[in-house]
């Protein structure tokens, strides 16, 4: 394990920094005009549903603050169900409802909160407290994820999602994030999710790490990471990297979830991905970048990107180092 890493074994391990990320990819194959798409979540949604990109159901909007009050209305049928920001970023803002205690609603920690707590949390969306640039917002309400069963003891109540890269409609690297005790149920890295790293060829796991440092097994559930596979592997390539051409982005972040009956789904889109994933997967992503250029400039089928990379980006092939740094 590294704690500091001299940047010769950094450019050696094919590390892609902050800086290189934002100039050499997002900025030079990303046109500001195509971000809208990705950061605003109602528009990935709309986007997603003319091209048949199954989407989680979206229950309604708050817009306005004064149609807060009306939302327990909204909600009467609801067991469960999601809020979450339309433009929120690092999965903040995100209220999770697994059911309901009489006239109170549960949240996925089991923690149970009043219509009051609803409000305020929806008031404060729509404020931008949770917004890119703290801009005002909207707020979705969604389905609740019935995630497959297979990923059920790898996550800590909430759902698991996995995050695939595309550049120039190839994927070239993938991790799904787990739920913790310590993120309050949301797979989010920085509040202690579990990130692992998926082979792109296969579909298992390749390593497991929390906040930076490689484990074997689920903190809170105990199961060992090892023996999973990822389901329907062949169709969440197939949905990731159709983004490309829906979004306009050669250079972005597909989260996808699986749902339990309707199979993989597109939760949202990051024009920015970060950088985590290359910990999580024990590989560095330069490397991959530059195979992917090569492939995209031989062919513009989707399935056949999609196969050079499987080819192409399998741990039998790619080979690992030991990245347990932190890279942000």
């Amino acid at each position: 394990m590294f704690g500091i890493i001299s940047p010769s074994n950094l450019r050696r391990l094919g590390i892609l920094g902050m800086n290189r990320r934002n100039i050499g990819f997002i900025g030079a194959y990303n046109k500001r005009k195509n971000y809208r798409i990705a950061d605003n979540k109602l528009e990935t949604k709309s986007a997603a549903l003319s091209r048949s990109i199954p989407v989680p159901e979206l229950y309604g909007t708050i817009e306005r603050q004064f149609q807060v009050k009306t939302i327990t209305e909204q909600l009467e049928a609801r067991d469960s169900f999601v809020i979450k920001p339309s433009q929120g970023s690092g999965g903040k803002g995100i209220l999770v409802i697994t059911g309901r205690n009489g006239d109170l609603f549960v949240k996925s920690s089991g923690v149970e909160i009043d219509s009051r707590e609803i409000k305020r949390h929806t008031s404060n969306i729509l404020a931008g407290l949770y917004s890119l640039g703290g801009r005002n917002d909207s707020a979705m309400i969604e389905a609740l994820i019935a995630f497959d069963p297979v990923l059920k003891d790898y996550s800590f109540e909430g759902v698991p999602d996995i995050r695939v890269i595309v550049f120039r409609g190839v994927p070239v690297m993938a991790m799904i994030r787990c739920a913790t005790r310590e993120s309050d149920g949301k797979a989010n890295l920085h509040q202690g999710a579990v990130g692992i790293g998926i082979d792109i060829g296969t579909g298992q796991i390749v390593c497991a790490v929390q906040r930076n440092r490689i484990i074997t097994q689920h903190p809170d559930t105990g199961v060992v990471f090892g023996e999973l596979k990822i389901p329907h592997w062949q169709q969440i390539l197939d949905l990731a990297a159709s983004c490309a051409n829906m979004t306009g982005l050669d250079y972005l972040g597909a989260d996808v979830v699986i749902d339990r009956i309707r199979g993989p789904m597109l939760l949202e889109l990051n024009a920015r991905p970060g950088l985590a994933i290359q910990v999580a997967n024990q590989a560095g992503l330069r490397h991959r970048l530059a195979t992917a250029d090569k492939i995209a400039n031989l062919t513009n089928d989707q399935d056949e990107k999609i196969k050079l990379a499987r080819e192409q980006f399998s741990q039998t092939r790619v080979g690992r180092g030991q990245l347990a740094l932190e890279i942000v």
